[in-house]
């Protein structure tokens, strides 16, 4: 079994599902992530959450905050916090316009999903995004439940 066969046997994405509902995505881009050896097997094998998770820019340096990595069961070094801040990689440029677009009102970064690329590195999927109002999410919930009647009406046809 090839190596490329062998990472995809785990894990193929962590998705943030409450991000789509809880905000409007206005732009997206994809980051590195800096992170222990013990934390990339324990992503690899799905024990990690972006739940609650979010992005800030503090010293032009994006952190991501709250994302939870279960430590690894085997690891033997010192153990690693689950909740800690870990640093995402991008260029300055890009940097300075994440942070020209968040000092707009109302405007947040939110990771949206955290993959392997081909090259086997884990990567996350960065959106810069506007918080939506109650009436917003009403109008998302109307909107998939339209959608899933209509595919099972097709389903019947």
């Amino acid at each position: 079994m090839s190596k490329k066969q062998h990472i995809q046997q785990y894990v193929q994405a962590i998705q943030n599902k409450k991000a789509r509902f809880e905000f409007e995505i206005l732009d997206t881009l994809v980051a590195g992530i800096q992170l222990f050896g013990s934390e990339v097997k324990s992503v690899r094998l799905g024990h990690a959450s972006l739940g609650d998770s979010f992005a800030i820019i503090h010293h032009n340096e994006v952190w991501l905050e709250n994302m939870q990595i279960t430590p690894y069961e085997l690891n033997r070094m010192e153990m690693i916090e689950a909740k800690r801040s870990r640093k995402l990689l991008l260029h300055k440029k890009e940097i300075q316009k994440i942070q020209a677009k968040i000092n707009e009102k109302g405007l947040t970064l939110v990771p949206l999903k955290a993959f392997f690329n081909s090259k086997g590195l884990l990567k996350i999927e960065l959106a810069v995004a506007k918080g939506k109002k109650l009436y917003d999410k009403r109008e998302t919930i109307k909107k998939r439940d339209n959608q899933r009647q209509l595919e099972q009406i097709k389903k019947q046809y």
